[in-house]
């Protein structure tokens, strides 16, 4: 019998050892599962709650075989059941204690981890927030922001900065932009070349060329180099501001102060780029060749974007020819023109009227590779409708389509223009009704198209739907849309009618736009 309770205490088989056993594996589990319900970490809560089971498990039967060795009889008699409890008793507090104080280490663990994936979120999550509000141009809320991450002893990053002082630069407020840039040398993050690239251009833009220039040695001084951007913005605000020495003197000072020859020559190109554009923009035309010669003579690498100022430059003073052989000369050079010169060259050949050299480049251009864009078509389209040349516009249009190409509203009128004086009603409304199908919601230029359409061909009534059709979808007729009408209602000899648009014209204001 002894031998039995014996055995019984050591597998846990009596009914009072099992209850003892299975009331403690639920605490034990229950436990371990609570500490680690929160946790991602699987894999390290299946290892820990192994370990766990392991070590308890091992104490569990060391005391089991102690007391079995102890006293073999503790189970025939009063003293062996004392025994029995003393030994339950024993293991329960001894494996409890084990697990308040697992428990509290490792809930230290996970607040540790806790706080640190918080404090990172949290970091992250603020200055995407700023950066968010500063695009937003909610630049308060930002700063406000800002100032409390930095009260806390969180700094954001020059990253997040930089947009803080784009923001500031965009509304104008360049004085609070300039205490952000002191503050981030005195505090940190030390300021980047795009901080002074903004705050440069900040200052050109409200024609303070003094700071923007006292700026280009604060950059210097902090060890910050500047960068082709630097000089371009530099180059091209002194140029618009014909201040054409100075722009040569910032330049000279340029070279002097970038130590990548590589990076000098990058800048010299971009600034003499600067300069013969602005000679165009002058009309100075015989400079813009000189210094081109000058640029070719001094072997400097010239690129597409090179190419593209002198062409446009060219085909502004209406030499086609000349232009022309320029775009040959970038083949030779083994430069491809991209769609930025096809446009200037058929943008310059729709002005002079010649739509069927425009239409001719835009096959030539299809030919090499290059696809048309919006401003392509949208620019040989008008040069078509304004001679007139409907059908054609409308293959093109055709054409953008296929392409994939869902152009904006002013092709669609255009077009809706062009049929209705032709008093082409059906196809005006069948073109009107496929701009609709293509997502592009009509604007009031739209209605005036179709309204002119309606009143050609005499049919006042839809004439006057259309306007009401304008109010219920928030399109606000303007002074063109009452012209219309009233001359209509004027042909008809309504003129109660007439007074009525008249007053109703005066009081939505209309006669103001």
């Amino acid at each position: 019998m002894a031998e039995t309770a014996i055995f019984f205490a050591a597998t846990g088989e009596p009914p009072l050892l099992r209850f003892f056993n299975s009331t403690f594996l639920y605490v034990k589990r229950n436990l371990i599962a609570h500490i680690f319900r929160s946790l991602d970490d699987a894999v390290s809560h299946h290892r820990i709650c192994c370990v766990v089971d392991a070590a308890i498990e091992k104490k569990c039967d060391v005391y089991a075989r102690d007391s079995s060795s102890n006293d073999r009889s503790f189970g025939a008699d009063e003293n062996g059941r004392h025994a029995v409890f003393n030994v339950l008793d024993t293991m329960l507090k001894d494996s409890l204690e084990r697990l308040k104080m697992m428990r509290e280490n490792l809930c230290l663990v996970k607040i540790g981890l806790t706080m640190g994936y918080a404090c990172e979120f949290k970091y992250a999550e603020h200055t995407a927030t700023i950066r968010s509000l500063c695009l937003d141009s909610k630049l308060v809320a930002a700063l406000w922001l800002r100032r409390k991450m930095v009260m806390k002893g969180v700094v954001p990053d020059v990253f997040t900065h930089n947009h803080i002082v784009k923001g500031l630069c965009k509304i104008g407020v360049l004085e609070k932009a300039d205490w952000i840039v002191a503050e981030m040398l005195e505090n940190g993050p030390g300021p980047n070349c795009a901080t002074y690239n903004t705050l440069i251009k900040g200052y050109c833009t409200v024609n303070d060329m003094d700071r923007a220039l006292s700026l280009l040695s604060t950059m210097s001084n902090a060890g910050v180099l500047p960068n082709r951007v630097t000089c371009s913005i530099l180059v091209r605000a002194l140029c618009e501001k014909g201040l054409l020495k100075g722009a040569k003197r910032t330049k000279r000072m340029l070279q002097e102060i970038l130590k990548d020859d590589d990076e000098k020559d990058i800048t010299n190109l971009v600034t003499s780029t600067i300069f013969m554009d602005n000679f165009f923009k002058k009309g100075a035309i015989f400079q813009a060749l000189s210094l081109w010669n000058e640029m070719v003579q001094n072997c400097t690498k010239v690129d597409v974007v090179a190419y593209n100022v002198l062409i446009h430059g060219i085909c502004k003073s209406l030499q086609m020819n000349l232009a022309y052989g320029y775009t040959c000369e970038m083949y030779k050079k083994g430069l491809l023109p991209d769609v930025f010169t096809y446009n200037i060259l058929i943008g310059a050949l729709c002005k002079e009227g010649k739509t069927s050299e425009a239409c001719y480049t835009l096959g030539v251009m299809s030919s090499m590779g290059i696809m048309p864009n919006e401003i392509t078509y949208q620019l040989v389209i008008r040069g078509l409708c304004f001679d007139g040349e409907i059908a054609r516009a409308k293959s093109l249009l055709r054409s953008m389509l296929n392409n994939l190409i869902v152009p904006k509203p002013l092709i669609w009128n255009l077009l809706i223009d062009l049929y209705g004086r032709y008093d082409d009603l059906r196809n005006a409304l069948s073109t009107r009704n496929e701009m609709l199908d293509y997502g592009v919601h009509p604007n009031v230029f739209t209605y005036n198209a179709l309204i002119l359409a309606q009143v050609k061909n005499d049919n006042f009534n839809c004439a006057c739907t259309l306007k009401e059709e304008m109010l219920s979808e928030d399109i606000f007729p303007n002074v063109v849309t009452y012209n219309l009408l009233i001359g209509a209602a004027c042909n008809l000899g309504r003129l109660d009618f007439v007074l009525q648009l008249h007053d109703e014209m005066v009081q939505r204001g209309a006669d103001s736009f």
